[in-house]
């Protein structure tokens, strides 16, 4: 019997933690909460255009279900990262802790970083398609 590695499931803890967020504020916030017309007035809000907040809601949900999952997990972390710098970008102007009215930068910045810290460490425990090593020197 294989003895699992602390470190990997440490890994996977992160990538679970991380999809979850991440299809909680797609599937659930975007859609429920705020409905598509508000998260769409929103996006019109910041000067872009409204068929961008479909496109963020998408790459949310299929990475968060790919980090569920552990498909690609490593590279489904780091194509997330521009989505989530843009809702830091989003947040600067209200302050940096989130739970300032309108959600302040601190949290999508904090997402960011563990996205970058997850294509790095790569997939972890139980995932179902792993992703290719990077690259190390001895």
């Amino acid at each position: 019997m294989k003895q699992i590695n602390l470190n990997d499931v440490a890994v996977f803890l992160l990538r679970i933690s991380l999809g979850i967020v991440l299809i909680a504020h797609s599937l659930y916030l975007k859609i429920f909460v705020f409905t598509m017309d508000g998260t769409t007035g929103f996006f019109v809000s910041l000067g872009l255009p409204a068929w961008l907040a479909y496109v963020v809601l998408a790459m949310e949900a299929v990475t968060g279900i790919m980090l569920i999952l552990g498909i690609q997990a490593r590279w489904a972390a780091i194509v997330i990262v521009p989505v989530l710098l843009g809702a830091t970008w989003a947040h600067l102007g209200n302050g940096w802790m989130f739970a300032y009215e309108g959600g302040g930068w601190e949290y999508p910045l904090y997402l960011s970083l563990l996205a970058v810290v997850q294509f790095l460490l790569g997939d972890g425990a139980f995932a179902m398609v792993k992703s290719k090593a990077l690259a190390t020197s001895a």
